[in-house]
């Protein structure tokens, strides 16, 4: 499922330009896109018409927390090892840090507020996609017609509202595109009581135990594996942890419950829970970003993310698009949490 909003979902949801659309432009004045070609201004910077990522695109990812447990752990070259890297906000990446954090930088998932400082984050650095967590907003805008580098507008709730804080979304991003998510940097060593970050000095008001639970769930199921400081001293035993196979026969059998305690008798399939379909011609539309960026994305590297094309995928994320015949599916955000919007990319008639 992806995580990043395009023109395609707003394009496929009923509601998609008038309602939702609002809904990610801050400052807009109004609650809804009454006026579609300057929401169409505002979004298209940062909206690819398609989604720039595959699922199972990468074997294994590292999502990098921030949290001052880092600095108890040497992690550095472990976390460079993995095929992509997803970091949090402003956290930096230099040769101070190297030996907790590592170098590697591929995707950093920001807050608004984060966002509005993405040129001194990024330091010159081109490689890293940057996705928002929250809104859009002009400022924001024009510090992204300055860069080379990709930058998205992350789209929904997939892991239930019980998943709070960008870390989390953080996972979920990862998720979308991973086979196995590694966990680094996150608060869930018992007796951990105080929030620091790495880089700064402690900061009041962030509780820092408010996802052990979950994370330690998402462990259990299989869906993450968590590092930290007390499991650095031991040798982790991953082989009881459920495989792919595994997870997917207990949701298809999951699912089969949930079916017949409500009396649904609909055939199962990884379409069951499309509520909105869509249709779109594979090369409907350009990458994001507006024309008067034409000059700037000359030597930016979207072209790495956004047209990568079928055969260079690895051979799990073909086998994925090929099972799932290229249909994308999305969450549909604001309605109920199965509720998904599924689009197919087929060739037009003409």
């Amino acid at each position: 499922m992806t995580t990043v909003l395009t023109r395609e979902y707003l394009d496929v949801r009923p509601d998609g330009w008038l309602d939702y659309a609002a809904k990610r432009i801050a400052q807009l004045g109004a609650d809804k896109c009454y006026n579609h070609t300057l929401c169409d201004e505002l979004l298209s910077i940062l909206l690819p018409a398609k989604p720039p990522f595959h699922p199972r695109q990468f074997a294994t990812c590292a999502v990098v927390g921030n949290s001052g447990d880092l600095l108890k752990t040497e992690f550095g070259q472990e976390i460079d090892a993995h095929d992509a890297v997803f970091r949090d906000n402003e956290a930096p990446v230099n040769k101070k840090y190297a030996k907790h954090v590592g170098l590697k930088r591929d995707f950093r998932l920001v807050v608004r507020g984060a966002a509005r400082n993405m040129a001194p984050i990024l330091k010159g650095s081109s490689d890293e996609a940057l996705i928002i967590k929250s809104l859009t907003h002009k400022e924001i805008n024009a510090v992204i017609k300055e860069l080379p580098n990709p930058v998205y507008l992350f789209q929904g709730i997939v892991l239930r509202r019980g998943a709070k804080g960008t870390g989390m979304k953080s996972i979920e991003l990862a998720l979308s595109m991973c086979d196995i998510v590694d966990m680094y940097g996150f608060t869930v060593d018992p007796g951990y009581t105080e929030w620091t970050r790495y880089f700064s000095a402690p900061r009041k008001g962030h509780n820092p135990l408010q996802g052990r639970a979950y994370y330690q769930l998402l462990e259990c199921l299989g869906v993450i594996r968590i590092h930290s400081p007390m499991r650095a001293q031991r040798v982790e035993d991953w082989s009881d942890i459920p495989s792919k196979e595994e997870i997917r026969r207990a949701h298809t059998i999951a699912f089969r419950l949930k079916k017949h305690e409500t009396g649904q008798l609909a055939e199962l399939g990884p379409f069951s829970n499309c509520k909105v379909w869509g249709t779109v011609d594979p090369d409907y539309g350009p990458v994001s970003g507006t024309s008067d960026m034409s000059e700037t994305r000359k030597n930016s590297n979207y072209s790495k993310w956004e047209l990568l094309p079928f055969e260079k995928l690895r051979r799990e994320a073909q086998e994925h698009h090929i099972q799932m015949g290229g249909v994308s599916l999305y969450k549909m955000d604001g309605n109920k949490l199965d509720d998904l919007v599924c689009v197919r990319h087929q060739r037009s008639s003409s």
